[in-house]
């Protein structure tokens, strides 16, 4: 498990701006689904910061907010063979059921679609097993926070600020 260490909401945006240019310089990647990285922690963690600076890594103008009253968002964007990228916050589902009519299959089978989930242990029964999972949390300083990046950690040269 790696960890990343931020003191600010910049700090914070940085890490994001690396894992997704990590994502697009992965020329090795293979893969017949979605990109999915999951995004859990408590409310305030640095989720949402995290993806507005993952959007600016992929080249994406608009800033993110975060979709928790209309679930989902998508953004189009062409680059990497990547199309779209979709920002679901899942806390007001009730389960994987709940997703049939955001037609959530699909999305996840897109290989061309990298998606950003946020409070994932809400549908995880449909989220696939080789997700990138991190974990936000409250450091013990104020503005302190912490990211556990849990599995599919990129291998880029950028994600240096990571400890083992």
């Amino acid at each position: 498990m790696k960890t990343f260490q931020g003191f600010s909401s910049e700090e914070t945006k940085r890490f994001g701006k690396e894992i997704a240019e990590s994502l697009l310089s992965d020329k090795d990647r293979k893969t017949r689904m979605a990109m999915v990285i999951t995004l859990r922690g408590d409310l305030g963690a640095g989720k949402t910061t995290f993806t507005q600076g993952f959007f600016r890594g992929l080249g994406i103008r608009r800033s993110p907010t975060s979709p928790t009253f209309v679930l989902m968002r998508r953004y189009a964007m062409r680059r990497a063979g990547f199309s779209n990228v979709y920002h679901i916050d899942a806390y007001r589902l009730s389960g994987a059921a709940a997703t049939d009519a955001l037609d959530m299959d699909a999305v996840l089978k897109d290989p061309r679609n990298i998606v950003l989930v946020e409070w994932p242990e809400k549908i995880e029964d449909i989220l696939p097993r080789d997700a990138m999972r991190l974990e936000f949390a409250y450091g013990k300083k104020e503005n302190e926070r912490i990211i556990k990046i849990k599995s599919g950690f990129p291998t880029g040269p950028r994600t240096t600020k990571c400890k083992k």
